[in-house]
């Protein structure tokens, strides 16, 4: 997937603040200023002395042919490129959030799919506008959260604590994996359970090969443990387990290529805890074969991404927490 000439051309003007489009709404760099520019961004290009629209032009074009982390991402470099242009310290006869300057790039990004945006923390993403995921490296969930991303957790902590089955799935877990960039995901439901065969989701993931895997989930909102009588609202990891391997052994049907294929993965995934006990027999019972087919998510897991993917929370549970309306959800 490369970008137009006409493409990366705009783009080269916006970063030169060439006349008569840019010049308005974007800083006028000179030689020196360019290479300014690109180091800002952690790159070693320096401007030759050759013409500064080729020469921008030219380097966008190595830019964009570096490797990209997935289906309809972007490299990193690039990302940084357009964070760098659109740094709201830079606006020019402008309000804050530059809207004059994303209005011109978003003409020349739309072309390729992709749309800028200004996030909560006031700066310029992409996301594509087929699928509306972001154009970024996968979130860490590890990092340190903010302030904000803590008060968020905390809300849907406590949804989480009073949510449905069906409400985890549909309200938490599908926009989670869409904005995983996982596709075609199907959710099983619980009304005829005859059907479901241990599914309560079923979803695909296109590898960069365009090989395709086919994932499960199956979805408890109780915790997970090991013991022989379990608690009202808590689920036994064997019956669990059993169920991921029914999962595994039985067909689904992908309508997109009119075929009915098998389960590669499965998701055991909890709204609660999964204890260390449980944690220990699911290793134990997970042999070489099936160790790499079964993978398990608790709520600690589900928290911390859903906060770094910057979705927002559900509106039925906490309908003051939807986002700004200038406020797009990332």
């Amino acid at each position: 997937m490369e970008f137009r000439k006409k493409t990366i051309g705009q783009i080269a003007d916006m970063i030169c603040g060439n006349a008569p489009d840019a010049e308005p709404f974007f800083v006028y760099r000179s030689s020196y200023y360019l290479t300014e520019f690109f180091q800002e961004i952690e790159t070693e290009y320096r401007h030759d002395g050759s013409t500064r629209k080729f020469w921008v032009s030219d380097v966008l074009a190595e830019i964009l042919a570096e490797p990209r982390p997935g289906v309809n991402a972007l490299p990193e470099t690039f990302l940084r490129v357009i964070r760098r242009l659109m740094d709201q310290e830079d606006a020019k006869d402008e309000e804050s959030r530059r809207p004059g300057a994303l209005t011109l790039l978003n003409a020349a990004l739309q072309r390729e799919g992709f749309e800028a945006f200004y996030g909560t923390d006031k700066q310029c993403y992409l996301r594509h506008i087929a699928t509306n995921a972001v154009a970024a490296p996968p979130p860490s969930p590890h990092r340190p959260f903010s302030d904000a991303e803590l008060k968020r957790r905390e809300q849907l902590l406590a949804y989480l604590e009073t949510a449905s089955e069906d409400s985890l799935i549909e309200e938490v877990l599908l926009p989670l994996f869409r904005q995983l960039g996982f596709h075609r995901i199907t959710a099983a439901g619980h009304k005829d359970k005859a059907l479901e065969y241990g599914k309560d989701v079923w979803m695909k993931y296109v590898l960069p090969t365009q090989h395709v895997l086919y994932f499960g989930i199956q979805a408890k909102r109780g915790k997970l443990d090991s013991s022989g009588v379990s608690k009202t609202g808590n689920a036994n990891i064997a019956e669990i387990h059993n169920q991921a391997l029914m999962m595994l052994g039985h067909e689904i049907f992908d309508p997109e290529i009119g075929k009915r294929v098998l389960v590669d993965h499965a998701f055991i995934i909890a709204g609660g805890e999964i204890t260390k006990a449980a944690r220990n027999w699911l290793g134990n019972a997970l042999d070489a074969s099936k160790r790499s087919q079964i993978m398990f998510m608790d709520r600690e897991d589900i928290l911390n991404l859903f906060v770094v993917t910057n979705l927002p929370l559900p509106s039925s549970a906490w309908p003051t927490a939807k986002p700004l309306p200038d406020e797009p959800p990332f």
